[in-house]
């Protein structure tokens, strides 16, 4: 089993930046790819960033390419998103998600997800 714990999120104003964590613990080992992912009200949780934890290889959407990047901690267990240039479109809860085999952007993939976290962007 793992768990994932997100970083408190936050509010900030369009073209400013924040930056998430997640830990994981348990059984990290068994993990080949983690995730972020949001969900906005009334809408259906979409695919942000991912990385294959053990090569370090990233996708991202193309909604959030060049202002959004996922990185990692392996040492610490922990990824990160930065968010760069944010936009009231961005506001949503960000889940932490985390596979035992591969790294597609659809949801129902993932084995184990975080509580999620909200993000709020004011204009």
């Amino acid at each position: 089993q793992v768990q994932l714990a997100e970083s408190e999120g936050g509010s900030v104003q369009t073209g400013g930046s924040l930056r998430l964590s997640c830990v994981a613990s348990g059984d990290t080992d068994s993990l080949q790819c983690m995730a972020w992912f949001r969900q906005a009200p009334g809408l259906e949780r979409e695919f942000v960033v991912s990385v294959y934890t053990r090569s370090g290889i990233t996708t991202v959407d193309p909604s959030v390419s060049g202002r959004f990047a996922i990185s990692q901690d392996k040492a610490l267990n922990t990824v990160y998103l930065q968010m760069n240039t944010l936009e009231p479109e961005d506001a949503a809860t960000y889940y932490c998600a985390a596979a035992l085999e591969g790294c597609p952007w659809y949801a129902k993939h993932y084995n184990y997800w975080g509580r999620g976290t909200q993000v709020t962007v004011s204009s």
